[in-house]
């Protein structure tokens, strides 16, 4: 188990970069990474794989929602990506990690999602680990990981071990998730991977923390982070039970 830096339980995340398209910050954009180093915050981002093994910055399975183009990120390269732009911005396309690790160089922690690339949270797993751990050699930063899929989180654990990693979490609705069986929803909804994949903090659905096992990984000494908050309201009742959060859609007050 790697210790989070201290920082990941005190400065607020803002939810894939600090965006607001209405100032042409779409999600996990270079503007949105800015605009957060700017006003001081954390930033919370997630990774997908290019055809050619590169680790690119966004959120989606699909290019649609946030590009208007169609087809998978993952038929694309990552020179192709890069001339896909974000809709509702500047003009920028989809970024590597690479270049978004050296937009920040260590001006604000960085909280990095890896999307389960198996499609069943299952062990079929590494080309987008791998891709990861080479960008963060030799980052200089605050920086942690985490996933959805525990078998990615253990593979992380074995080519950067030295990164702080987590397990994103929450309460694996069959609802929310229709692709994913019942028996592995239910296994996933009681966290049991948390000391095989050697974690030191879960980021658990907001809409979820009255779950008791939250209480007992804190008991343990977990850092508990959540997500997504989206207003002042629900962030004063989340900060009764988690360390911190990870935030959009208003701007989350900053530690005094």
């Amino acid at each position: 188990m790697v210790p989070l830096d201290p920082v990941f339980r005190r400065v607020p995340f803002a939810h894939r970069g600090l965006h607001d398209t209405s100032d042409r910050r779409p999600e996990n954009s270079r503007a949105g990474f800015r605009a957060a180093i700017e006003a001081g915050y954390g930033i919370e981002l997630d990774l997908q794989l290019s055809s050619d093994g590169q680790a690119m910055v966004f959120h989606d399975y699909a290019l649609a929602r946030l590009t208007g183009q169609s087809g998978p990120v993952r038929m694309h390269s990552a020179d192709q990506l890069a001339q896909i732009p974000l809709l509702h911005g500047d003009g920028e396309g989809i970024p590597t990690l690479p270049e978004m690790l050296d937009l920040v160089a260590g001006r604000a922690p960085l909280l990095i999602e890896l999307k389960d690339q198996d499609g069943a949270m299952g062990r079929d797993v590494g080309p987008l680990e791998y891709a990861t751990a080479q960008a963060l050699s030799g980052y200089r930063g605050p920086v942690a990981v985490m996933s959805f899929n525990p078998h990615a989180v253990a593979a992380m654990a074995q080519l950067a071990p030295d990164v702080p990693r987590g397990l994103t979490t929450c309460a694996y609705d069959p609802g929310d998730w229709p692709l994913l069986p019942q028996t592995t929803c239910d296994h996933l909804a009681a966290i049991p991977d948390y000391d095989r994949v050697g974690a030191s903090f879960v980021s658990h659905d907001v809409a979820d923390l009255h779950n008791p096992r939250l209480s007992e990984l804190r008991a343990a000494g977990a850092a508990i982070l959540c997500w997504t908050v989206t207003s002042p309201e629900i962030e004063a009742e989340a900060r009764r039970i988690v360390d911190n959060i990870t935030f959009e859609q208003y701007l989350a007050p900053l530690p005094a």
